[in-house]
């Protein structure tokens, strides 16, 4: 990978089981969860009995000189030069989409080779020590119990708090304060405090051409789904993780192998797609999208694939979060879609929403992570505002989500299941969407917007969703009302939303203003033709003009852009060049980004700098306040939009 990542993921599980280096050398910094709260691992060498460091920051033990890092969907990779040996140290995370039980595991492998670069014999070993902040909020929070365990060959350390806190608080800036980590090898295995007080678990073994650790998080309940405690998907059956732990041992070289075939396949499929600069965006947003995400099993045995809304509230399954990631997922595994869904058609059935709200447009969010027990986005002093909800925007994102569901997986046996709530929402769309009221979409940070021309052409596509879905099923009558419906509306809006240059405006009401229409690209994927193709072409070519050093303004009123906007609003390209010239600014961004954080989604089109809001958390061991934006969040998942519409998966006439 040429790009120089902003942060490089180690541990990729879930929204608490992470771990990132924020720097270019492993040793230059202490590893951080994705919030950049300390996660402190350390790691050290020790060559013919001179002991280096080779993770994480401590200036008593001197850094062993790193000699390059790499990074592919699945994997991270150190190579160190020094003392005449080779080190290369391997991070993955196996979380393939299509192996719901592999996805679940949570066991992150460490692979350590060793490979002399003198032509002499070398003795050496490692030894790697992870903190007690893996298992709580914040170190000192409370006393941990540790306990040595034996796995046959292997030996392994399990750490937790001494007092569980199980889905006791939910919230955005939290990390792991129940369940137990384990640290895993053929070595030998220790507990012991620090200078600082704090408590960590080490292993150290030997190092004869190549080692193996594992860091495994047993949270033995996942989430609260409606005052329900869930499990995820490898121990819904009652699995032990010692077992799991030696399985994972066992199959690391057939996991890899996966891994690597998943890793490759994507580099050459996104590289065809939209050039190598897009390829690597791909493989930088791949783990950070899904180990945002936790999979739980209901009561009904059906997948919930639920989203926690990262440094932007904390909200659970939260419909215009899912809506830009289902790019990744509808090419790796449309199931997980479903998963998204089923929490808000949940909610949206329920008597706090359909009776006592009385609200006939789709939820917001279920929650807030860990917590899904209905929406809170909008809740102040346990009053749901309506002026904070979304309404065509969450129906159209709905919508939207259930019509490439049904291409996808070729079948309309989910949407048939919510027919009647899908045409509620069309409903509502079609009285409320050719022109839509002062209403937040989901770009809400800009603040809520009166005649906005993109909600209105997410109305127009979620209408046009619903004949997709009535198509499929046979019903052409439906579907041809549905898709003229959809028609109308778009050449109204073209009247409309028109400049007069060949741009399109920001809001109706608003001349010579502009704004990304990202929303039309399924127009593109479906080839539904909604949109006159004079309209969209004009539009895109009228977007150079508005082009800062590091991409596109999401619209004219302030110097910022969204990601997974700039890449849906690239693909509306007609030719790959077009696509990679629209895309290069943004890689160039995260390339040289100053901000040092997981992939932020929301930055400066002049700077490049992550676009902070007034938020801090302090860190009182660290002295240091970790400045909050967007970071980590699903809707990276969003990059891949080119691939799908290159895949072609999404064509009607395919």
């Amino acid at each position: 990978m040429r790009l120089r990542a902003p942060a490089y993921p180690l541990i990729t599980i879930d929204p608490n089981f992470s771990v990132w280096s924020q720097a270019d050398k492993l040793t230059d910094n202490t590893t951080v969860h994705w919030t950049g709260s300390p996660n402190t691992i350390l790691g050290t060498a020790n060559i013919d009995g001179k002991t280096v460091r080779i993770i994480g920051a401590d200036e008593t033990i001197p850094a062993m000189k790193q000699a390059s890092v790499d990074c592919n969907a699945l994997s991270t990779t150190y190579v160190y030069e020094d003392l005449g040996v080779r080190l290369t140290l391997i991070f993955t995370s196996p979380v393939i989409p299509s192996d719901l039980y592999l996805l679940t595991r949570p066991v992150s492998y460490l692979e350590i080779k060793s490979q002399s670069i003198d032509g002499k014999k070398h003795t050496v070993s490692v030894k790697v020590a992870v903190s007690e902040e893996i298992c709580m909020n914040l170190r000192g929070d409370d006393d941990v119990d540790c306990e040595q365990i034996s796995l046959g060959k292997l030996n392994s350390v399990k750490m937790g708090r001494k007092n569980q806190q199980v889905l006791k608080r939910f919230g955005d800036d939290l990390r792991a304060e129940w369940g137990y980590f384990y640290l895993t090898s053929e070595g030998t295995t220790s507990v012991y405090k620090a200078e600082d007080g704090m408590n960590y678990v080490s292993t150290e073994l030997p190092v004869k051409s190549s080692a193996l650790i594992t860091f495994a998080y047993d949270d033995i309940v996942s989430v609260e789904y409606f005052h329900k405690h869930l499990k995820t998907y490898w121990n819904k059956d009652g699995a032990l993780i010692t077992d799991e732990i030696v399985k994972a041992h066992a199959d690391y070289k057939a996991n890899m192998k996966r891994c690597t075939e998943l890793s490759d396949k994507l580099f050459l499929d996104a590289t065809r797609a939209g050039g190598e600069k897009y390829a690597e965006l791909l493989e930088l947003a791949f783990r950070q999208t899904i180990a945002a995400h936790k999979l739980a099993i209901d009561e009904n045995g059906e997948i919930l694939w639920i989203s926690k809304e990262c440094f932007s509230n904390g909200c659970a399954a939260t419909v215009d979060v899912s809506y830009p990631s289902i790019p990744l997922f509808l090419l790796y595994n449309p199931e997980l879609v479903k998963g998204m869904m089923r929490p808000i058609y949940k909610y949206a059935q329920s008597k706090e929403w359909k009776d006592d709200l009385k609200y006939d447009f789709a939820p917001h969010d279920a929650g807030r992570y860990p917590l899904l027990n209905g929406q809170v986005y909008g809740l102040k002093n346990g009053v749901m505002l309506y002026e904070k909800q979304m309404p065509v925007e969450e129906c159209g994102n709905m919508l939207v989500m259930e019509a490439a569901v049904a291409i996808a997986t070729k079948s309309t046996a989910f949407a048939n299941e919510h027919m009647d709530i899908l045409e509620a929402w069309v409903k509502y769309l079609i009285e409320n969407g050719r022109d839509p009221e002062n209403q937040l979409c989901t770009d809400d940070f800009a603040g809520h917007l009166a005649h906005n021309c993109n909600l209105s052409l997410k109305a127009i596509m979620g209408i046009a969703g619903l004949g997709i879905i009535y198509g499929m099923n046979g019903n052409k009558k439906d579907e041809k009302k549905y898709m003229k419906l959809a028609r109308d509306m778009a050449a109204d809006w073209a009247k409309r939303a028109a400049n007069g240059d060949g741009s399109y405006r920001l809001a109706f009401d608003r001349p010579d203003t502009f704004s990304m229409k990202y929303n039309i690209v399924w127009d593109k994927l479906f080839g539904t033709e909604i949109m006159p193709k004079n309209v969209i072409e004009s539009e895109f070519a009228s977007y150079r003009k508005h082009m800062h050093a590091y991409g596109m303004p999401l619209d004219n009123r302030q110097p910022y852009t969204k990601s997974d906007w700039l890449v849906w609003t690239a693909t509306l390209a007609e030719s790959r060049d077009d696509f990679e010239k629209f895309v290069a600014p943004m890689w160039e961004s995260f390339n040289i980004t100053p901000s040092r954080v997981p992939m932020t989604d929301w930055y400066w089109t002049i700077t490049s700098e992550h676009k902070a809001y007034d938020s801090h958390t302090y860190i009182p061991d660290a002295d240091t306040f970790i400045v909050k934006s967007f970071r980590n969040r699903t809707v990276q998942g969003g990059l891949f939009m080119k691939l799908l519409e290159y895949k072609g998966i999404m064509s009607l006439k395919k």
